[in-house]
């Protein structure tokens, strides 16, 4: 049975995530601690002991994520006594960095300074208020797209996370997206979920983001990846590191294909995923877009054991 790794995005953190890792194996601690010295703050700190508000802060929350996904992926390793062998990884937004240190396209180091900066451009891109966000639940792609291109009005509103196929977030100037939510409440019986978010992700108003995001990836060492990444701009396999480097520039500012991405992987024979970091949202997803797969979240001991169990059943064919 071949299986995927995927990895959570913003939206997954709450505070104390990783600590169970962090008590109990020091690969887990090596993590955190690197991280700390990375950034030159005690993001553990913040993770463990810090409020909601301050793990929330999308510098804060990007790079908190990333670790504690690193630190799941890297005691499952260990408590298999040998390297994962995954068809291929995907993450959710942020989480598509973290399959990228996991893999072995950059380091921790770099990763957690590069999503840290990545918070940074993203929450200051729009003046607060300038943007927003807001779920969909009900409609299909081509509906979104409909109603989005009538209520924009000379403004951005787009299809910024495509999470599953009757599960879309709509992105956008927040006028623009108001008159989307107001459409979709005269036309149809679908439930519009307005997100408490920062600023609109994975838009227009992120291209700016993008231009600076370049030139970090121009500081940064890349290498090959051991596995191949299912990009968010494109749901295709990426595997080089210019191919690389172009999908992330490119899903700044573009939807998260995230139902489309498990769809390829399934296509390319993914039987089964384990979603490693805070939280089971892509694990639900999963169910949504696949019937019948099943997917393992990795967030707390018991579950690694499971996730453990079931990958060695995996790779010896039983």
């Amino acid at each position: 049975m071949r299986y995927a790794f995927i990895f959570p995005g913003q939206g997954a953190q709450q505070p104390g995530m990783g600590r169970e890792f962090y008590d109990r194996w020091d690969a887990a601690k090596s993590v955190f601690e690197e991280a700390d010295e990375a950034l030159g703050f005690s993001l553990s700190e913040i993770i463990f002991d810090g409020t909601p508000e301050e793990l929330s802060r999308t510098e804060i929350t990007q790079p908190a994520i990333l670790t504690v996904s690193i630190a799941a992926f890297r005691v499952l390793e260990l408590e298999l006594g040998r390297p994962a062998s995954p068809l291929c990884m995907a993450g959710h937004s942020l989480g598509e960095y973290t399959a990228l240190v996991a893999a072995g396209a950059l380091s921790l180091a770099d990763g957690v300074r590069l999503v840290n900066k990545r918070g940074r451009l993203m929450q200051n891109a729009v003046p607060v208020g300038v943007g927003s966000m807001a779920a969909v639940i009900g409609l299909g792609l081509p509906e979104i797209e409909a109603v989005c291109a009538e209520a924009s009005q000379g403004e951005v509103c787009q299809a910024a996370n495509i999470n599953s196929p009757k599960q879309i977030v709509i992105s956008g100037h927040a006028g623009a997206v108001s008159r989307a939510e107001a459409i979709i409440g005269q036309k149809y019986t679908a439930r519009v979920v307005p997100l408490m978010v920062s600023a609109p992700f994975h838009c227009e108003l992120m291209r700016g983001v993008a231009d600076e995001l370049k030139k970090e990836f121009d500081k940064i060492e890349w290498h090959v990846p051991r596995f191949p990444i299912t990009a968010n701009f494109s749901a295709r396999a990426v595997s080089t590191v210019p191919e690389i480097r172009s999908a992330l520039f490119s899903q700044t500012y573009s939807p998260v294909m995230w139902s489309q991405s498990v769809q390829e992987m399934e296509r390319s024979g993914a039987e089964s995923y384990i979603e490693l970091g805070p939280g089971s949202v892509l694990s639900g997803l999963v169910r949504k877009i696949c019937r019948g797969r099943r997917s393992l979240p990795v967030s707390n001991a018991e579950e690694l054991a499971a996730a453990v169990e079931f990958i060695k059943g995996a790779e010896d064919g039983e």
